[in-house]
């Protein structure tokens, strides 16, 4: 690969890490060609952008990405052997769980979860799969959020209800007696 070549990848991926919320580093070293196909459509099916870059580069990409440079230093345990990144825009859960889905639809143990980085948190090592697959997005926490607030006023509203239904038998009765 020729010096240009590496420096378009690394602008590219500069440019990817400034605009992608979140991001997954995994190992799909040993994955046959219909298996890497087959993971290449989960992921396009899921919104979920896939790129296979040198270890060296996406390293020089972390240090050169405002979001990431704090970053660039933890990452550089996780990369070494086969590197493959997965972008999403959609939340930090839908790469973890399109992965977990993808290993456990074709019973694999590859692609391995190396890091993920989300909104700024970082993940290391694969133990976090499960963690990350059932995040809850910004929207469903905002929706629970909502829920928990409007709960007390629904009582409130029931019970007040509630009395005046009672208080409208008694008159009832009083005059009907």
């Amino acid at each position: 690969m020729k010096r240009e070549e590496k420096l378009q990848v690394i602008e590219s991926l500069v440019e990817k890490f400034s605009t992608f919320d979140c991001f997954y580093v995994v190992d799909a070293m040993g994955l046959t060609v219909e298996q890497v196909n087959k993971f290449r459509k989960s992921c396009a099916a899921q919104n979920i952008v896939y790129q296979i870059a040198k270890n060296t580069l996406i390293q020089k990409a972390l240090e050169r990405s405002e979001k990431c440079v704090a970053h660039a230093a933890s990452f550089s345990s996780v990369l070494k052997g086969f590197s493959g990144i997965l972008f999403s825009h959609d939340s930090g859960r839908a790469p973890g769980k399109m992965l977990k889905a993808f290993l456990e639809a074709e019973r694999l143990s590859l692609p391995v979860l190396k890091a993920a980085a989300i909104h700024g948190d970082l993940f290391i090592g694969a133990a976090h799969l499960d963690a990350l697959s059932n995040l809850k997005s910004k929207e469903e926490i905002l929706g629970d959020i909502m829920m928990l607030l409007k709960a007390p006023i629904l009582n409130v509203v029931a019970a007040i209800q509630s009395g005046g239904k009672r208080l409208m038998g008694v008159v009832e009765t009083l005059a009907s007696a």
